[in-house]
């Protein structure tokens, strides 16, 4: 598929729903952001070009851990390009807001 070089993310980040994802954004270490987000940034467009060739419905389980990962990094440049150096300030206040369920979830 040509995204080999990401494997050692997918079993940290490849989260399959929204309040999964966040979670892991806020337990996560700045370090383990930011080497997310330099690994990925410059092929978030190629692995989003490659995902939009389906539906969703018909992704197999190589693009589903694909897709699942470049959601986590839509959390990560959240914190990398927006909170920046609040994001420690903000990481506090969000175990205040728990994330129930999301439509994107997979159907139980």
């Amino acid at each position: 598929m040509g995204f080999e070089d990401l494997e050692p993310f997918v079993a940290g980040w490849a989260i399959d729903n929204l309040a999964g994802r966040a979670q892991r954004r806020f337990d996560s270490t700045r370090e383990e952001r930011e080497a997310l987000f330099a690994a990925t940034k410059d092929r978030l467009s190629a692995a989003l070009d490659l995902l939009d060739r389906k539906p969703l419905t018909e992704h197999d389980a190589c693009e589903r851990r694909l897709m699942n990962l470049m959601l986590s990094v839509a959390h990560v440049a959240t914190a990398e390009e927006v909170q920046g150096p609040d994001e420690e300030k903000h990481r506090l206040k969000s175990r205040h807001m728990v994330i129930t369920r999301s439509v994107s979830d997979p159907a139980p």
